[in-house]
């Protein structure tokens, strides 16, 4: 399944009038990757980035109804201090996703880490949207892919 599956990595914050131009250029990569036979996508469920790329995968679906939708979890109470508008963009997500899968049942201050390594070793391509060589989105492309 790793040979069939890509992972997306990206920041949280989307500048304004940029989420039309990074929802199309992941909407184009993602198609290319299905017509290469990539069928599973997974996101970690974050705001910003990640919710564009579920958005896209899921709307792809709708043309490539083989394609599943992975959402990969930090721990159940991702959500906390998120305003409603966000958390009810999240339950929708994980709603129509086709798969949820926690790496934590609790919030810890490696969590967030756990989430982007399982989505990194269990994928063999990665759609990033990264503007900025800081912070946890750069992690995951910088690190040596780990052997447990």
């Amino acid at each position: 399944m790793r040979e069939k599956t890509c992972c997306f990595t990206g920041h949280r914050d989307i500048p304004s009038g940029a989420y039309q131009r990074i929802f199309s250029k992941t909407e184009e990569m993602v198609e290319k990757l299905i017509k290469e036979g990539y069928l599973y996508f997974g996101a970690g469920g974050a705001l910003g980035f990640d919710t564009i790329a579920a958005f896209t995968v899921l709307k792809l679906k709708e043309k490539y109804p083989d394609v599943r939708l992975i959402l990969v979890l930090p721990c159940l109470s991702q959500t906390r201090g998120w305003s409603s508008h966000d958390v009810e963009i999240y339950d929708d997500i994980k709603s129509r996703a086709d798969k949820v899968v926690y790496t934590s049942k609790e919030y810890t201050r490696g969590c967030m880490h756990k989430r982007n390594r399982h989505l990194v070793d269990n994928s063999s391509a990665c759609i990033a949207y990264l503007t900025d060589s800081k912070g946890g989105t750069a992690i995951p492309l910088t690190m040596p892919k780990s052997t447990t």
